[in-house]
Order: C-alpha cells, then sequence, then structure tokens
C-alpha cells in the first residue's frame, strides 16, 4: 500500500512527513535555462537510474496526460509551480511506492524527496541520507567547505535540507486558538504553510510545517527543532479536542451532521468535501465515529481529489459530472467490507 493510504505514528494529528534535499551536480551551471544544457542534464540522470537503485524509474512530464500530471501534484510529489513552468522539460526519478519523487530540474538539478505516513521525521531522514550519499556517489554534486551542498538559491546552501510535517488542526480552529499557536511557532525559525506550500489558509485545517533554515545547522538540529514544534502541536491539538468534547452533544452533531451529508449527498463539490472530511477524520480519531477507520478515511481524502478520482475510476468527467461521481465514489468506498 503506497504510503499516502497508510495512517502511521500519531496520525491523528501528524498526517504524513516529507524529507527533501537540494543538490546540484558537479559539472554542470546552475538553474540551466536551454534546451540543450537542459538535455544534457536529464541524459547524465537518465544514463545512470538503474546504478542509483531503489527501483526508480525516470519519467518525463511532457509524456504524461495533464490528469497523470495533476495526479501527482495532488500527491504532493511535486508542485503545480513545476508542472506549470517545466512541463517540456521537467522529469522526474519515482519509485512504485512513490515513497520516493526526486524533481529534476526545478530550482536545482534534484529535489530528492522521501516521504513516510505519519510522524517519522528520524527514519525517513535516515533514508533520505543513505538515499542522498548513493545518488552523490554515482552523480557527483556541486559542494563547498565553506557553505557545503551549492544552491542557486543562498537560502537553501549547507545541508539543503528540508524537513516537514503535515499537520491536523481542526479542534486548534474550532477553539480560534491556531493563531496563537501559529504565532509561537515563527519564533522557533519554522514556517507554516498551507498542504501544498501556499498560504495557510484552507479548507481542511491542514497544514505543512517546515524549517526556514538550512546553512549553519546540522540536518540533525533541522529535525530536532521540527520535532519539537510538532510534539508541541500534537498536544495543543489533542488539548482543544478535549476540550470540544466536553460539549459532547455539539461536537458529535458536527461530526454526524459532516458524516450524513457523505452518505447521502447526490452530488458535492471538493471545498465540501474538504471541510467534511476534516470533521470526519477527526470523529474516526477521537473514537466517535465508528462507522469509518483511518484506511477509509485516507481513501476519502486522496480519492475525492479531481485527478486522483478520475484516476481511479478511469473517465473523464466535467466539473458537474466530477461532483455527481464524487459523490458515488464516496458511498463506495464507505460502504467496502
Amino acid at each position: 500500500m503506497n504510503w499516502y493510504l497508510q495512517s502511521g505514528k500519531e496520525s491523528d494529528v501528524v498526517t504524513s512527513t516529507k524529507i527533501r534535499f537540494d543538490r546540484n551536480l558537479q559539472g554542470f551551471k546552475f538553474n540551466l535555462k536551454t534546451k540543450i544544457d537542459i538535455e544534457k542534464l536529464k541524459n547524465k540522470i537518465k544514463e545512470n537510474v538503474y546504478s542509483i537503485g531503489y527501483g526508480l524509474k525516470y519519467l518525463e512530464l511532457k509524456d504524461m496526460d495533464d490528469i497523470t500530471k495533476m495526479s501527482l501534484v495532488e500527491k504532493n510529489l511535486i508542485s503545480p509551480e513545476y508542472v506549470l513552468n517545466k512541463n517540456e522539460t521537467g522529469a522526474i526519478l519515482i519509485n512504485d511506492e512513490e515513497n520516493i519523487c526526486i524533481v529534476i530540474n526545478d530550482e536545482e538539478h534534484l529535489k530528492i524527496q522521501v516521504f513516510s505516513a505519519g510522524f517519522e521525521l528520524e527514519n525517513t531522514l535516515n533514508y533520505a541520507i543513505e538515499l542522498d550519499q548513493k545518488i552523490e556517489d554515482v552523480l557527483g554534486y556541486a559542494t563547498n567547505k565553506k557553505y557545503g551542498y551549492l544552491t542557486s538559491s543562498p537560502a537553501n546552501c549547507g545541508t539543503g535540507l528540508k524537513a516537514s510535517v503535515i499537520v491536523h488542526l481542526p479542534a486548534l480552529e474550532k477553539t480560534k486558538n491556531i493563531d496563537n499557536v501559529f504565532y509561537t511557532i515563527n519564533n522557533f525559525g519554522i514556517n507554516v504553510l498551507g498542504e501544498y506550500g501556499q498560504d495557510k489558509i484552507n479548507n481542511q485545517n491542514i497544514y505543512q510545517i517546515t524549517n526556514k533554515i538550512t546553512l549553519g545547522i546540522t540536518e540533525q538540529e533541522i529535525i530536532e527543532n521540527i520535532k519539537v514544534v510538532a510534539n508541541k502541536l500534537i498536544e495543543q491539538e489533542r488539548k482543544a479536542r478535549k476540550y470540544l468534547a466536553k460539549d459532547t452533544i455539539d461536537l458529535e452533531d458536527t461530526i454526524y451532521r459532516s458524516y450524513g451529508i457523505l452518505i447521502n449527498c447526490r452530488k458535492i463539490t471538493l471545498d465540501e468535501i474538504q471541510k467534511v472530511i476534516s470533521n470526519v477524520k477527526m470523529g474516526v480519531d477521537l473514537g466517535i465515529l465508528k462507522e469509518l477507520n483511518d484506511s477509509k478515511i485516507q481513501k476519502l481524502i486522496l480519492y475525492t481529489k479531481p485527478a486522483n478520482m478520475q484516476k481511479y475510476l478511469g473517465e473523464q468527467y466535467g466539473t458537474l459530472e466530477r461532483d455527481i461521481k464524487r459523490a458515488e465514489l464516496i458511498k463506495q468506498i464507505i460502504n467496502e467490507k
């Protein structure tokens, strides 16, 4: 089962972990612009895929249909900006489990990404370091004794490490404590973003917590900073859920109304389903809603997104038809044995 359909450690609050290394190869200019230079870079990587191993496959964006590309965006494997700006020149290395996705020729030559379900910073980092060292052995990186791994953006030099966790914070949102919590987090040198790196306002109460600084700090220090902040968020979110649970009828009403929409709707938009699933997930995590389990929640989260829904059903649909099919698919997932 792919990582994004799994539940992991502390997954009532931390839904996933991502470790990213920004790297550039020796012998190539940074921030490549010309088609000849980009093709040379891609060819070098393509020629060495099997030497790197890890079951990686080389895929070019121009060979993918639009729904496949957007399905990767919805899984947070590539960014919408990358699809838009590198549609003709972009490429990725990806394995079947999709817990490794290496983006080629974005801001840097390589954006090495490793993903895990739940709160798994240390294990994911160790796996990413192992992969990173193998790629360095095969391809060779641009490095400097003083500045570490070199990147086109000085902000990403040093370790070149971006560690992030995706967190689900519905109770902090409902108790209106979320802004105070985020204000405190900013003092730790941590960014709070939306799930896909956009502005943090969203319908799902889902946020990305990531480090700002990569230079002058070790990989372990970066991980420890994220860990401290994530643990504080887990603690505060669980406290807020306990507070909401004191008014049992109100909380159960919110959760079961949302569940009622899922099982009774005949059509439903993406915006509405995101709000509804946030409440339903909290209900399952608190043990209030017995009708669903973690596995079904993960499927509902992924397969109600437009591109992944169409990939799952094997058909393309217009906007209204998608809303109808989404409602049908929700019932299908809920009723699975």
